[in-house]
C-alpha cells in the first residue's frame, strides 16, 4: 500500500476513520506510516544493490513524480536520494 486512500478503501473505511484508528492505536497518522514505508523501500533496494530508475521508482511508490520522492527523502535523511545512493556504489 503506497497511498492512504487505497489503504482506507481496502479496509472499507473513510479517510477520517482511518486517521482516527491510526491516531488511537499507532500514535501517528496513516500518511506518516505510508511515507516511512515508501522511504524504507528505497533504502532496502539500495542496500540490496538494485539499479534504481528514480522516476520509475517514484511512480511505483505512488509519488506524483521524482521531485516529490526526492523532497520526502531529503526531509527525512537530509540529502537527496542520489547522494545517499552513492554510498552503496562505493562499497
Amino acid at each position: 500500500m503506497t497511498r492512504v486512500d487505497a489503504l482506507a478503501q481496502r479496509f472499507g473505511l473513510s479517510m477520517r476513520g482511518m486517521q482516527r484508528l491510526f491516531a488511537e492505536y499507532v500514535g501517528v497518522g496513516p500518511k506518516w506510516v505510508v511515507r516511512r514505508y515508501r522511504l524504507h523501500e528505497v533504502t532496502e533496494r539500495l542496500a540490496h544493490g538494485a539499479e534504481i530508475d528514480w522516476a520509475a521508482l517514484a511512480a511505483e511508490l505512488g509519488y506524483a513524480d521524482q521531485a516529490h520522492l526526492s523532497r520526502d527523502f531529503r526531509a527525512i535523511f537530509g540529502e537527496p536520494p542520489t547522494r545517499y545512493a552513492q554510498r552503496y556504489e562505493q562499497q
